[in-house]
């Protein structure tokens, strides 16, 4: 694998459909660009549909691009633009669950999840779910779900209090959300293995200057000017690994994409190791049960 992989390395797109949730800004919106540039057809899963469209305009006027409102936290409109999406598209050759909150003070989504573990991981994973018929059928599809650093971050999965209804750490409720992000892949790729046509990769962009920081304690914020040209990375550049993990012809389902700098915090996009827990298989079946519980959405495979 190239070391020095870059945006130059994506091939082309040209005949591919890529799905790709919080599409309108940041990361999402820098992935969408370089796919649109090599000639992928896209849709941008959004919460807020004008700024999608927005989005859309700024990808220019040769894009293949269509917006889809889509609400994470809210399993009705999962279910609704899933249910739009199978009626509109052929197929889905790329999937990548990249919208997320982070460190919002602590709210539910509107079925009664905590909010970061509720957009991030579940809703997700319903969408995936309902969604997985399309990528089946088409040989070299992607599921890449984007994870984050912070799954090492005061991170466990609290099956005795997921909604964090006893007490909330909003840094510890995003560690698990991410953490819950990295097993729901690894656990994908171990029941989409035998079909050999679909793979579950994972990617985290270190750390990005993208809107996602908003929410940081008061005083991350505060010093994030002053050590951010040492520990961060622009968005584009965040937005490498996420790519390799969708289109590198090398990448094998079960990988794990990150900058490969000191603490994984910028760098150029390599395979990378999650945390020992993060590997842990019956940890992650177990969340996967729950999961389906919660969302009500059984996979097509398993």
């Amino acid at each position: 694998m190239s070391k020095n992989w870059t945006d130059r390395d994506v091939p082309s797109q040209q005949g591919r459909v890529a799905v790709i949730t919080g599409a309108n800004t940041g990361l999402g919106f820098d992935t969408a660009k370089v796919l649109a540039e090599r000639g992928a057809t896209l849709v941008l899963a959004v919460r807020d549909v004008e700024k999608g469209k927005q989005a859309a305009a700024k990808l220019g006027a040769n894009a293949d691009v269509t917006v889809q409102e889509l609400d994470l936290a809210s399993l009705d409109s999962v279910r609704a633009a899933a249910a739009e999406l199978r009626g509109t598209l052929p197929k889905i050759d790329l999937l990548i669950n990249n919208a997320g909150v982070m460190y919002p003070p602590r709210q539910t989504t509107r079925d009664g999840f905590e909010l970061q573990f509720g957009t991030n991981h579940l809703g997700h994973f319903a969408f995936t779910g309902l969604l997985l018929d399309l990528l089946l059928p088409v040989e070299g599809s992607r599921v890449v779900t984007v994870a984050s650093i912070a799954h090492r971050i005061r991170a466990a999965i609290h099956f005795d209090d997921l909604q964090w209804e006893n007490s909330y750490d909003r840094v510890a409720a995003y560690g698990q959300a991410k953490l819950a992000n990295l097993m729901f892949s690894y656990e994908l790729q171990r029941r989409l293995a035998s079909r050999g046509t679909t793979a579950a990769v994972a990617a985290h962009p270190g750390v990005a200057r993208t809107e996602l920081m908003r929410n940081s304690p008061a005083i991350a914020r505060a010093l994030f000017p002053a050590v951010a040209p040492l520990f961060t990375q622009s968005s584009e550049r965040g937005a490498l690994p996420i790519l390799r993990a969708a289109t590198d012809p090398a990448a094998l389902g079960g990988q794990y994409y990150g900058p490969d700098g000191l603490g994984g915090y910028r760098g150029r996009p390599q395979v990378v190791a999650s945390s020992p827990q993060s590997y842990d298989v019956a940890v992650q079946r177990r969340l996967w049960t729950v999961s389906e519980e919660l969302t009500g959405v059984k996979f097509p495979v398993g």
